[in-house]
C-alpha cells in the first residue's frame, strides 16, 4: 500500500467502490488502478472481477491496450505476448505510454531469462518512446535494465555510463529514493573495477540521503558496500564499525536485523580473533 494506507482501509476502499452495483460505474482506468490493491489483500475474486470490468469497459483501443496488458501480466502470458502487444501499441494514436510500459515489461522478462541482448534491445525501444514523450521516471527504469545487463556482461565501463545517467536524471527530477539506489549500483560497478575512492564516495552519498530518509534498505545496501570496500583495504575495524552501525539502525527502528548482517559480523569476530591469535603465536 506504498505507506499511504493500511489493509483495513484499503479494504473499505475497494468494498465501497465495487460492492454491489457500484462497480458498474468504475472505467477502465480506475478499475486497473484497483486491482493491485485488490491482489495485495490478496483478493482474487475481486481481481479477476476487476480486470474483466476492465476489458469490457474499454473506451478506445489505448485502454483496451491497457486492459491486455494487465491481463496478460495476471495470466503469465509468454514474452512474445507482450512483445506482440508493444508492436502494436507503437502504432496506435497515443500509444507510445503504453508501448513504452509493455517494451520495458517485456525486457524484464528477458532479463529474467538471462537474456541479456534481447532484454537491451528492449529497455532501448522502451526508453526511446519515453524520451519522446519525456518520461524521465520511464528513462530512468529503462536505464536500470541497461545497467543490470551490462553487468551481468561484465561490461562494467557501460554501466557506470548507464549509471551515471541514472543519476542524472534523479537528481534533475529531485528523486532522493532514486538516487539512493542509483548511487549504491554505481558504486558497486565502479568499486568492480577497482574505483575503490570513487565507489567510497557513491556508497557514503547514499547512506546519507538514506539516512535522511530513513531508508532502512538503502542504508543496509550501503554500508554492506562501505565494509566491502574496508575489507577489502584490509581495514577490518571500519568494516564491523559499518556492519554494528546497520545492526544497531535496525534495532532502534524496532524491526529485525537482517540474517545476512548478524552472520557476517559473526565471520568477521571469529576472522579477526584467528588473526589476533596467530600474531600472538
Amino acid at each position: 500500500m506504498n505507506g499511504e494506507v493500511n489493509a483495513e482501509q484499503a479494504r473499505k476502499i475497494l468494498d465501497m467502490l465495487t460492492a454491489g452495483g457500484a462497480m458498474d460505474d468504475i472505467n477502465t482506468p480506475l478499475a486497473l488502478r484497483l486491482i493491485p490493491l485488490a491482489q495485495e489483500l490478496d483478493d482474487i475474486e475481486l481481481s479477476e472481477r476487476l480486470l474483466h470490468h476492465a476489458k469490457q469497459n474499454a473506451a478506445d483501443e489505448i485502454e483496451q491496450g491497457w486492459a491486455d496488458f494487465e491481463g496478460h501480466k495476471y495470466s503469465v502470458a509468454e514474452v512474445d505476448i507482450f512483445a506482440e502487444l508493444a508492436v502494436k501499441s507503437e502504432l496506435m494514436e497515443g500509444g507510445a505510454p503504453l508501448a513504452a510500459a509493455v517494451f520495458h515489461h517485456t525486457a524484464l522478462l528477458h532479463l529474467g531469462k538471462e537474456e541479456y541482448e534481447e532484454a537491451q534491445a528492449f529497455a532501448n525501444r522502451s526508453i526511446r518512446l519515453r524520451e519522446s514523450i519525456e518520461d524521465s521516471s520511464g528513462i530512468a527504469y529503462g536505464l536500470a535494465v541497461l545497467e543490470t545487463c551490462a553487468k551481468r556482461m561484465n561490461d562494467h565501463d557501460t554501466a557506470i555510463v548507464h549509471g551515471t545517467r541514472r543519476i542524472e536524471l534523479a537528481m534533475k527530477m529531485k528523486d532522493e529514493e532514486a538516487q539512493i539506489e542509483a548511487m549504491a549500483d554505481l558504486a558497486h560497478s565502479q568499486a568492480t573495477i577497482g574505483n575503490f575512492a570513487a565507489a567510497k564516495d557513491l556508497y557514503e552519498q547514499s547512506l546519507e540521503l538514506a539516512g535522511e530518509l530513513e531508508d532502512l534498505s538503502g542504508q543496509l545496501v550501503a554500508r554492506w558496500g562501505l565494509a566491502d570496500i574496508a575489507e577489502i583495504a584490509e581495514d577490518y575495524e571500519t568494516a564491523m564499525l559499518q556492519l554494528s552501525d546497520c545492526l544497531h539502525t535496525f534495532i532502534n527502528a524496532g524491526l529485525p536485523t537482517p540474517i545476512a548482517v548478524r552472520q557476517r559480523i559473526e565471520d568477521l569476530a571469529d576472522f579477526n580473533n584467528r588473526n589476533s591469535n596467530q600474531n600472538q603465536d
